[in-house]
């Protein structure tokens, strides 16, 4: 006769951190007596850019090393086969373009955005990185902690380590706060994505600090995120996936007090999140698109010369070559593509108080890289120089048009400076008069803000310039 072993029951743990979002609030509180203070952020950024020599020239693509054309194709590739390409798309389907042909940037690899994160004196504070991209306008930026693709971090480049990795891919690393795949830019990126981090460290844990890093509070990089092309486009997506502070600005009126009604789910909303769900989805489903990679020397309207590949009439983008000189990274330097589009982009979200509630308005936008076609965009998301003023985009004029009194957040943020060249959005949030309503056009919807924070706990629903926009309505908070 056998005696049944009894498992003994297993340990459970909870299911969120229901600290987090007040620990996170004590560090968007903290915005004095840091870094910040006194012009020390500014001086030691400025001694960064000293420290390092960091030059960018174009270059005719002959010039590239270890860059060319393949033979076959035409496609612009690298001879290790790794890093990126750059191919032909061609799209199809219904819609205001039903068809049209581009290059696009292939890069299967998924990288690592990573923001490790570490309580000192009872505040949470963000590592961050003071990092050279060759197509930044201004070169230096405020990274993650990691930003790196796969190529990189693997050392395809004979480089040296990607510092600070072992927090995000290995067995030192820390507790998960958010650990999702977001997409890049459909316009540009074929099928990209990358793994959006923020680990929280043990306070035992030593980190050597180098001196292109400097631990920051939220508060600290929320005061940042109001300024000019200073925290990168990397560094913006990983904050919109963070969890929304708690307990701050709920005795406020107007503006801020709506912003801050949003985020608690007992205020409601004008469209429950099943019904929003169900809006999106069904608009998925709608769009009947066939999208398919073409050999770059079979791209129509669009031709190439020695310095670029450029539409013929001149629009959108076109595709150039650059030489790198950089100090502080892990190669000193290198000659890739970059793609770089034509003028300033606008990137605008209307807000709408409903109910005491603030709502974005959103659009259901069709980029031809998405891996499902339609993400959730801003309410305009172009570059006015590319249409004819009868064909702009719906509500770009009421956004042109907005008046100072109704512009809550205006700042210019970069693009990928990695594989954009001097890409830049001016990112606007407006408060909406009297005379936009609760009805809106079919791809468009009003939308909680933090029910687009509760979307970005998963992939594929928010686009890049909605989550920066995410991140900008958090630093107003």
């Amino acid at each position: 006769m056998t005696t049944a072993v009894r498992e003994a029951p297993p340990v459970l743990t909870p299911r969120e951190d229901t600290g987090l979002p007040a620990r996170l609030a004590v560090s968007a509180a903290a915005r004095e007596g840091g870094l910040l203070s006194g012009g020390g952020f500014d001086a030691w950024l400025a001694e960064r850019r000293r420290a390092h020599p960091f030059e960018v020239s174009r270059i005719p693509f002959a010039a590239m090393e270890g860059w060319h054309f393949a033979a076959q194709t035409g496609n612009l590739v690298h001879r290790s086969g790794r890093f990126f390409s750059v191919e032909g798309l061609h799209v199809s389907g219904t819609g205001p373009f039903p068809e049209w042909y581009q290059p696009i940037i292939k890069q299967p690899e998924v990288g690592i955005l990573g923001i490790a994160v570490k309580e000192f004196d009872g505040v949470l504070h963000f590592l961050m990185q003071a990092k050279m991209e060759p197509g930044n306008p201004n070169l230096l930026q405020l990274s993650p902690t990691v930003q790196a693709t796969r190529s990189n971090y693997t050392r395809v480049h004979k480089g040296a380590a990607v510092r600070y990795l072992e927090y995000f891919a290995g067995p030192r690393r820390g507790r998960v706060i958010a650990d999702v795949l977001q997409s890049e830019h459909g316009w540009w990126f074929y099928r990209k994505s990358n793994r959006n981090m923020v680990v929280e460290l043990d306070p035992s844990v030593d980190v050597p600090l180098h001196d292109d890093f400097r631990w920051l509070t939220l508060g600290e990089i929320n005061e940042l995120m109001t300024r000019d092309n200073l925290i990168n486009m990397d560094s913006r997506t990983v904050l919109s996936c963070l969890p929304p502070p708690s307990g701050r600005g709920a005795s406020q009126e107007g503006f801020g007090g709506a912003l801050a009604a949003s985020f608690d789910p007992a205020a409601g909303a004008v469209t429950s999140t099943p019904e929003v769900l169900s809006w999106f989805t069904g608009l998925r489903s709608d769009h009947d698109l066939e999208i398919a990679r073409v050999p770059l020397r079979d791209v129509p309207g669009w031709h190439r010369t020695k310095d670029e590949i450029v539409r013929d009439d001149g629009r959108h983008f076109r595709v150039v070559a650059v030489s790198v000189r950089a100090g502080s990274r892990e190669v000193g330097g290198w000659s890739q593509p970059l793609l770089e589009p034509n003028g300033r982009g606008v990137a605008a979200c209307v807000v709408k108080e409903f109910g005491g509630v603030l709502h974005m308005l959103l659009h259901a936008k069709v980029e031809g890289g998405f891996l499902n076609a339609v993400e959730l965009g801003p309410t305009v998301q172009c570059r006015p120089g590319n249409y004819d003023h009868a064909d702009r985009p719906l509500f770009y004029d009421y956004v042109a048009q907005a008046g100072p009194d109704r512009i809550r957040y205006d700042a210019v943020h970069s693009e990928e400076g990695g594989r954009f060249l001097n890409a830049e959005s001016r990112y606007v949030v407006v408060e909406a008069d009297d005379s936009l309503g609760r009805d809106v056009p079919a791809d468009y919807a009003w939308v909680a803000v933090g029910q687009l924070v509760e979307l970005l706990k998963h992939g594929q629903y928010v686009n890049m310039h909605a989550r920066t926009l995410v991140a900008c309505l958090n630093a107003m908070r």
